[in-house]
């Protein structure tokens, strides 16, 4: 597993010699690096598909946008993380269960058959309950 977006040097070493690929960011961003990989792929004579697509992705799931950004800035606050180094980032994904589900499909739907979750101290279990509860079944439904 080889994991990073860089455009030059590690999705190259990606389409050379990796079996695994692990990025992180928005659907956007995502789209972005696969057009640079399958370049990259093309250019040494692979097979894009042949290299394994996981996001890692930094979830915050609540009934509503609002709620899920209060549960995110508390979560940063608790690690005294500064929002400024964090307000924009896009491995944040944050809002409704819906909201989630349709970035992980956005996802699959590039290649990213598999999201690796990561979840900061203090553990936010309603977060983890609700992408095994809610966000799965409406991500594995499509």
């Amino acid at each position: 597993m080889i994991g990073g977006a860089g455009e030059k040097k590690t999705l190259c070493t990606v389409a050379r010699y990796g079996d695994l690929w692990n990025t992180r960011g928005t659907p956007d961003v995502l789209r972005r690096k696969v057009e640079v990989l399958e370049r990259h792929c093309a250019d040494v004579g692979r097979d894009p598909t042949t290299i394994e697509r996981t996001v890692g992705c930094n979830i915050f799931i609540r009934d509503t946008q609002a709620e899920a950004q209060q549960i995110f800035e508390a979560t940063m606050a608790a690690n005294k993380t500064p929002m400024s180094r964090v307000a924009n980032d896009p491995t944040i994904w944050i809002g409704a269960p819906e909201q989630i589900a349709e970035q992980l499909i956005e996802a699959r739907d590039l290649g990213f058959n598999t999201a690796i979750a990561e979840v900061a101290a203090p553990w936010d279990w309603e977060t983890l309950e609700r992408l095994i509860g809610e966000v799965k079944p409406l991500v594995d439904a499509v």
